[in-house]
């Protein structure tokens, strides 16, 4: 079947469903069976599987996940979930999610499932005959659907990146989910923390993309309810403010050499230099910093009070006027940071997520110390997480990237990982030597110097 597709080689899979489906279902298939091969055998599944899903494979597969896992009696039953979903915020969102999502899909087939942040399913709607045959195949009220227990499902993948997202059929980690398809978003509250996820599930008709825009809509409107009903209750102060509401979804970008990011409501507004540096500094003391200590972060040399007021009053401009307050100068709200996600990756032991998360140093152009400090801090121990993992791909990354190139240890340690009568064995070897001669060139020209 694979032979017959488009040259025998791998479709490009969009990041949207309802394009190439028979291709994506054959090149999954075959990708299941290298996964039965097990061994070298996992180096061929980087053609076959879209990125987001061979990242989500990997993962299981280091997770100890078993494709052939059968349903267990597993999962929250009975009165347990009942006070469970009772108290969980996304309870007072469930009338809304009825009027968008359940009666619009009930007379379709489809079932809609509501999990919590975890992943954990509280409710499954739908007809009887859906209801029931989704349970068959592990999709019930009170079961795990965590990339860590089942492996790569649409909800699972949402909980681990807090995207939207949609798996197909054979895309499914779990042999047993291969007849369905499932399109998931997620839902965050004012503060931009996950607090659940909305998932579509059924046969191929899930596999298109008005039916993920239908989620994504629902999980939207489901969010603003949330900040809507906090406003209601005080609890944001000003959060009638535009400013305000625009702050409920705030993101910094600082990694690499790209202009430094401020993500606010889902756009992306470029940052100056100074600005980014502030906002990365408040984010990362969130206890608050002082003007002098301020000031001493961003520069040890001259910075005073009246400079720092005024870039200050500059940022507000920029980012809205409750973002955060002052003696001293704290952030109101929640500044998710991408060196926070690099950070998670390395804290969950996940070395592979965290060096594709690096997109280079934290503001490599900045020579505050403050930033400095961070950017070092980081990068010692993303490499130790590194030399530490004895994992051929991310050593061969590492040592691809400007950072890890002349790495002299994290050769040694990618070398350690191949066969020696492998041509990239004798590679990696002239490659240590080379840097040897160098370092040992750098060493006598330090000598000299100080004779």
């Amino acid at each position: 079947m694979v032979s017959n597709l488009a040259g025998g080689r791998p479709p490009r899979h969009s990041v949207e469903p309802g394009t190439q489906l028979g291709a994506l279902e054959a090149y999954a298939a075959q990708a299941h069976g290298y996964l039965s091969a097990g061994g070298e055998q996992l180096s061929q599944l980087a053609g076959l599987l879209r990125p987001v899903v061979l990242e989500s494979w990997l993962r299981s597969v280091r997770g100890g996940v078993d494709p052939m896992d059968t349903l267990d009696g597993r999962g929250l039953r009975g009165a347990d979930l009942q006070r469970y979903r009772d108290a969980h915020p996304i309870a007072a969102l469930m009338p809304l999610i009825d009027k968008l999502l359940v009666q619009d899909t009930a007379r379709t087939g489809l079932i809609v499932a509501v999990a919590d942040q975890f992943g954990r399913v509280l409710w499954v709607h739908g007809n009887p005959d859906q209801i029931d045959a989704a349970a068959e195949i592990g999709l019930r009220a009170g079961d795990d659907l965590s990339e860590r227990r089942i492996g790569t499902n649409a909800v699972g993948l949402v909980v681990r990146t807090g995207r939207a997202a949609w798996i197909h059929g054979p895309e499914h980690f779990l042999h047993r989910m291969h007849q369905i398809t499932g399109a998931a978003a997620p839902v965050h509250d004012p503060d931009g923390r996950l607090v659940g996820v909305l998932m579509i599930a059924g046969g191929v008709r899930v596999a298109k993309p008005e039916i993920l825009a239908l989620v994504k809509a629902t999980s939207t409107a489901a969010e603003m309810d949330l900040l809507l009903t906090a406003m209601r209750a005080g609890q944001r102060g000003a959060a009638s403010s535009t400013g305000e509401i625009a702050a409920a979804r705030l993101g910094l970008d600082v990694l690499g050499l790209g202009q430094p990011l401020l993500t606010v409501a889902g756009d992306r507004v470029p940052l100056s230099q100074r600005h980014a540096e502030i906002l990365l500094l408040l984010a990362e003391h969130p206890e608050g910093l002082g003007a002098d200590h301020l000031a001493l972060l961003l520069d040890d040399t001259d910075l005073d009070n009246g400079t720092i007021r005024a870039a200050m009053s500059r940022l507000r401009a920029v980012v809205g006027p409750n973002v955060f307050g002052s003696r001293p100068y704290r952030l109101r709200v929640h500044i998710a940071t991408d060196i926070e996600a690099l950070r998670a990756a390395l804290d969950s032991g996940d070395v592979d997520t965290a060096l594709r998360l690096y997109a280079g140093p934290v503001l490599p152009r900045s020579t505050a110390p403050g930033i400095i400090d961070i950017r070092d801090e980081l990068r010692v121990r993303l490499r130790a997480a590194v030399l530490g993992s004895g994992d051929a791909a991310v050593l061969r990354r590492w040592t691809a990237c400007a950072e890890g190139r002349d790495d002299a240890a994290a050769w040694v340690a990618y070398r350690a990982t191949i066969d020696r009568d492998s041509p990239l064995y004798a590679q990696i070897e002239a490659k240590i030597r080379v840097l040897d001669r160098r370092l040992g060139a750098d060493a006598t020209r330090m000598q000299r110097s100080r004779s």
